[in-house]
């Protein structure tokens, strides 16, 4: 029997790798529950400065060297580059060498990555160091936490997923403290703390996520000891090739799908601090900005536990449709909002929408195509999904320049999503290959 993972030998039942070592069981929670941990501890911190903090961050740069929002919100676009470019080979790496080894290489370099952002004194050094740390970030933080999870957790696989993604809705609650961070002693020191973070949480991070998965057999065996009985259903699934995946429709339409979703989790990443302290947006002051963010990060949270409990539960596909033009309803309010209550309005319907239909893609995904190469098939859907990333924020940062609102914008993100509730229907479950 060999690892579904590398092709080597599985060690036999009750050694360090068997269902009944301490890989599989730790003081009788179930393995795959700390990898679950590990994940969302992950996310916490590789998304937080490329994601949840982004657009505070990039409003002290405005405020300090006064370049232009494209400039200064284009740095998104360039940072998420590498990730389109490098991620089917993230994947393959992470199928290869395993989920610990791209967790620790990934915050090394997203650590030194923030280091070196913490001393930009001009955009060529801010671009370069900003994809430094997004490089980093990404090698590190999505994907191998989300192959980990797969391979040991495939019978609570949307819980287990929403968890992972919950955590980086999480990294928005400290938004507050970056930006206390930020006026109290300045984007560079609290630059710097972050980067020192992340290289302290790499290697426990690594460890745990490190551990392989048994085979299907094997996992089963064990999950059913920890389980109550009858509330586990068998799990056995065809893993599909990268090649095999691509030549399935299911494949083309998550992918679609999460491309056109995620064209405005772009946007609102890198601009919504803006458009909700620009006089000609919401027009608050920071303070009550900031309190907008935490509000988005607990109510995707919350969704993101209740899309994972209920896609373990019912058809993700009928689900999905409504989550998605929920997000797009989401993005019409933000563009209409005057007030910190249309802002509040927007934070929840965003938590709804956005929150809830992320895990049940990703929870889609595995369900359809296995663990054996999930890696690879993740980052090879990534890959349009970034492009679109890399692409909104330069745009919509442009198309702010030059007429002065994001409505626009906005409006445009929410058409991407009621054509992303329409490819999603498409998504039948793929026959395996003879």
């Amino acid at each position: 029997m060999t690892s579904d993972k590398t092709g080597v030998p599985d060690p036999p039942p009750g050694t360090a790798h068997g269902p009944t070592g301490p890989r599989a069981r730790v003081k009788g929670v179930f393995y795959g529950w700390w990898v679950t941990l590990a994940g969302a501890v992950n996310m916490i911190v590789s998304s937080g400065p490329t994601f949840q903090a982004a657009s505070t961050l990039f409003r002290a740069i405005e405020d300090e060297f006064g370049w232009s929002r494209a400039v200064v919100t284009g740095v998104a676009s360039f940072g998420r580059f590498g990730g389109a470019l490098f991620g089917p080979l993230e994947g393959w790496l992470t199928d290869r060498f395993g989920s610990g080894k791209m967790v620790l290489f990934g915050f090394t370099l997203g650590g030194v990555g923030m280091i070196f952002y913490s001393q930009l004194q001009g955009p060529v050094q801010f671009y370069l160091a900003y994809f430094i740390l997004s490089m980093g970030f990404s090698m590190g933080g999505f994907v191998p936490s989300m192959a980990a999870v797969n391979a040991w957790m495939p019978h609570r696989r949307a819980t287990a997923m929403a968890f992972v993604i919950g955590g980086s809705s999480l990294g928005g609650v400290f938004v507050p403290a970056v930006v206390w961070g930020i006026n109290t002693y300045g984007w560079r020191e609290t630059t710097f703390v972050i980067g020192l973070i992340t290289l302290a949480a790499g290697p426990p991070l690594a460890f745990v996520a490190g551990k392989r998965a048994p085979e299907y057999g094997e996992l089963m065996a064990q999950v059913s000891k920890n389980d109550k009985p009858g509330t586990t259903r068998p799990v056995a699934q065809h893993d599909f090739t990268a090649r095999e995946a691509l030549h399935t429709r299911a494949f083309w339409s998550i992918s679609i799908t999460h491309t056109l979703t995620n064209l405005s989790v772009g946007a609102v990443s890198a601009h919504i601090f803006f458009q909700l302290t620009d006089s000609g947006g919401v027009n608050l002051s920071d303070a009550a900005a900031a309190t907008i963010v935490p509000v988005m990060a607990l109510t995707s949270f919350g969704f993101q536990m209740l899309g994972g409990f209920v896609g373990d539960r019912i058809g993700k596909r009928g689900l999905l449709p409504v989550l998605i033009i929920i997000q797009g309803a989401a993005l019409v309010t933000i563009a209409q909002a005057t007030s910190y209550w249309g802002a509040i309005a927007f934070a929840l319907f965003w938590g709804l929408g956005f929150g809830g239909r992320t895990p049940l893609l990703h929870a889609m995904r595995g369900e359809y195509f296995g663990r054996k190469h999930f890696g690879t098939i993740l980052g090879m859907s990534a890959f349009p999904m970034a492009m679109g990333m890399m692409a909104t924020p330069v745009v919509v940062g442009r198309v702010y320049d030059t007429t002065g609102t994001y409505n626009t914008a906005f409006y445009a993100l929410a058409a991407a999503c009621l054509a992303a509730a329409a490819t999603i229907t498409l998504a039948t479950r793929p026959t395996p290959p003879k």
